[in-house]
């Protein structure tokens, strides 16, 4: 499916030309009717600069901070302009309001912090959690209301989790022969989950891509961000907390403020492991990194009826990375959680493997039932340039947000979980390799020796105690 050139009137402004900005700057070209002169890069490192010249984009080394983001950006950007945040360490929030006030389209795939936020000592768990994130760009929503459309966290995982459940959800209830209206708004999404018995969702995630150049001591290598996937791996431990559940977890609390859909865990997402399942990697115990759509799409499939709680699924990431990323992070661990001194990141180098991103749900009537990408590493060299198989998930999320955004330039801000996913899949799909569903008959019981393990509730496969791996 060939993809529409989309219009983009007035100029692109892209802060952050790591992994993920060098994958996207190709495509801007691709698919938008825009010219060099018109884009700008504004970065924290040289990584990024040698594709920038080679596609003839400025290129600006110029760190931002919360004392010069206001003098740096406000000259580049005026009403019709595009702001794409690809960064780390900039405070999203920030860069959102400053984008309202001006008239500007803006779209990132993390809400971020500035600089140090994540592991700053001095603020409890809970406000370094992404939920504190979350709730701080979601008041801003509540002040501003409708103006200049924000996507935030609209990437592949957060970003096109969100569409895929959507999307398996029709799927299971076409299978099922539900007969059920096409849900609209966020309660005709949550009754529909409810009827169909999901009661669980994972964003399941296995990485098999892999270099003939194996990790060295102190190195860290991942297939993007390492400073991204360091920084959200030491926050605690999230998830969205079901309806369903009947064990509340001893090193768990509630946040102290919003909307109750998610709690944390007293341990840092890297020290946090899960049992899943992916179709062709079949059952595997991956880690439970905080990520916004474990929260919002919790939140958007909550069902209250009389002020009360009726039904929420539990969702939270299951994240098997590269086999070099899981020994990065073994070694992380051993020192204490203190970042290693070199990073890499795999993407011409890669020989082999695959990206397998997708969502799992379970509880209903068919057990278990998987939909996502599976994009091997040559189908992404042969669907665009300076990409691996996971930038180009990404990417693919990126595209689709923006086209959203594009076609709903006044919505205010909005997440996934707020836009239609048809769109988003449209516009992401030629760049996501196989897109499947499969059902399996697996649960986090299965195969599984009691002789070293306590708290199974064996009564009920898909209560948090039965995935966690203690």
């Amino acid at each position: 499916m060939k993809i529409p050139r989309l219009p983009l009137a007035g100029r692109l402004v892209m802060v952050g030309c790591g992994s993920i900005g060098q994958a996207m700057l190709p495509l801007l070209f691709r698919h938008f009717d825009i010219t060099p002169d018109r884009v700008a890069i504004l970065a924290a490192d040289v990584d990024g600069s040698e594709i920038a010249r080679q596609y003839q984009v400025g290129y600006s080394l110029l760190p931002l901070t919360p004392e010069n983001f206001r003098s740096v950006l406000s000259p580049l950007l005026g009403p019709g302009d595009f702001l794409l945040n690809l960064s780390v360490d900039v405070g999203s929030a920030d860069l959102v309001q400053l984008c309202a006030e001006r008239g500007v389209l803006y779209l990132d795939t993390s809400t971020e912090p500035w600089a140090g936020g994540y592991t700053d000592l001095a603020r409890s768990l809970d406000q370094r959690s992404n939920h504190a994130l979350r709730e701080q760009v979601l008041a801003l929503r509540r002040e501003r209301g409708n103006g200049p459309t924000a996507v935030i966290t609209q990437g592949a995982n957060p970003g096109l989790a969100s569409a895929f459940v959507k999307q398996a959800l029709l799927n299971l209830a076409a299978d099922l022969q539900l007969d059920s209206a096409t849900p609209r708004a966020a309660e005709d999404w949550a009754r529909l989950a409810h009827r169909l018995g999901v009661k669980v969702i994972h964003v399941a995630e296995r990485d098999t891509q892999l270099s003939a150049r194996r990790k060295q001591r102190d190195e860290f290598v991942n297939t993007w961000s390492v400073t991204g996937f360091i920084g959200e791996g030491l926050q605690p431990s999230e998830l969205g907390w079901g309806s369903h559940e009947k064990h509340w977890p001893a090193d768990a609390e509630r946040h102290a403020h919003g909307t109750g859909a998610a709690i944390f865990l007293k341990r840092p997402g890297v020290a946090t492991r899960v049992r899943s399942w992916t179709p062709l990697e079949g059952p595997y115990q991956g880690f439970l990194i905080t990520h916004a759509e474990s929260i919002s799409i919790a939140d958007h499939l909550a069902l209250y009826e009389g002020g009360e709680l009726r039904y929420r699924p539990t969702v939270h990431y299951a994240y098997y990375p590269c086999d070099d990323a899981v020994l990065s992070l073994h070694e992380l661990a051993g020192r204490n959680y203190r970042a290693q001194e070199r990073k890499r990141i795999l993407r011409d180098e890669i020989s082999t493997g695959m990206d397998e991103l997708g969502v799992l749900l379970m509880g209903h009537a068919r057990t278990a039932y998987w939909f996502g990408s599976r994009l091997s590493i040559g189908q992404a060299r042969q669907l665009a340039p300076c990409n691996n198989a996971t930038s180009l998930q990404v990417v693919a999320g990126i595209l689709g947000g923006m086209a959203w955004a594009l076609a709903n330039p006044e919505a205010g801000i909005v997440e996934p979980d707020d836009i239609d996913h048809d769109t988003v899949l449209a516009v992401a799909r030629p760049y996501l390799g196989d897109v499947v569903g499969v059902y399996s008959d697996w649960t986090p019981l299965a195969g599984r020796s009691r002789l070293y393990e306590e708290g199974i509730d064996a009564g009920d496969p898909w209560q948090f105690v039965n995935f966690r791996v203690t």
